[in-house]
């Protein structure tokens, strides 16, 4: 992994928000540093997803701070963070059912103005060579004529990575990556969000529900409970944390 002198990318400083009178986050401070792989952790309902959704601008904060890459962007709406290079996946995929995976990839590219019938244009020949080496990247070449809806939902989460790559973020932030997957295919996704990080350089935000995933792939870990943060550490140390254990991992 690719820490780069201990600069954090993203700071989260104490955010709160509240949805009418629940708290989901309540002054929850983290960092993520840069060419890291972070983690995020906790159970059910502990606020994981809301905070996701308020760095990348789905609703605004109710108190605190959020800076990528030391400039302010909690007040920035979706579509002006993702240009700053902060993107996100979700647990559900988004993805376009009735259109081939190479089309998946070059309708995904965030300039893309033109209609469905002119997406193969001879002109843009360099974004389909790219889309074909990130489907080959992902594991998906065979299939890159598959139409989305056709593949399984393990494939789905694995095209819907390949977008996200193809509009080359400097931070990935993966909510729940390997959930529904098949196991069998869970070790060559961790393997390529390793080889994303070192070959790209892109920095890694993820909530993982899976600990035996998380632990193998996180230099860093934090876990929120009760909608605020319970414990950080490495693996070693939040496996250990007597904390995490009694309001999380003892119930796995």
């Amino acid at each position: 992994m690719n820490v780069v002198n201990g600069h954090a990318v993203i700071e989260i400083d104490k955010v709160t928000k509240t949805f009418g009178g629940v708290v989901a986050n309540k002054d929850i401070s983290l960092k993520v540093q840069e060419g890291a792989i972070t983690g995020m952790i906790g159970p059910n309902g502990s606020g994981k997803t809301t905070l996701f959704n308020s760095i990348v601008g789905f609703h605004p904060i109710d108190t605190g701070s959020i800076k990528f890459e030391g400039n302010e962007i909690s007040k920035l709406r979706v579509q002006e963070i993702a240009r700053l290079g902060l993107l996100r996946t979700f647990q559900q995929t988004r993805i376009y059912g009735k259109m081939n995976c190479v089309q998946n990839m070059l309708i995904s590219i965030p300039h893309r103005k033109a209609g469905l019938l002119d997406i193969f244009a001879d002109h843009r020949a360099e974004d389909r060579e790219r889309a074909e080496h990130l489907l080959e990247f992902v594991g998906l070449y065979e299939k890159r004529w598959l139409m989305g809806g056709d593949l399984s939902f393990g494939q789905q989460k694995l095209l819907e990575f390949a977008m996200a790559l193809m509009n080359e973020p400097s931070v990935l932030m993966l909510d729940e990556p390997t959930a529904g997957i098949n196991p069998t295919l869970i070790n060559g996704l961790i393997d390529r969000l390793k080889r994303a990080n070192e070959e790209f350089g892109i920095t890694l935000f993820v909530i993982e529900h899976n600990m035996r995933v998380i632990m193998n792939l996180a230099e860093h870990i934090y876990c929120l409970a009760h909608g605020e943060l319970l414990a950080e550490g490495t693996p070693g140390q939040i496996q250990n944390d007597q904390r995490v254990i009694d309001a999380y991992l003892g119930a796995h």
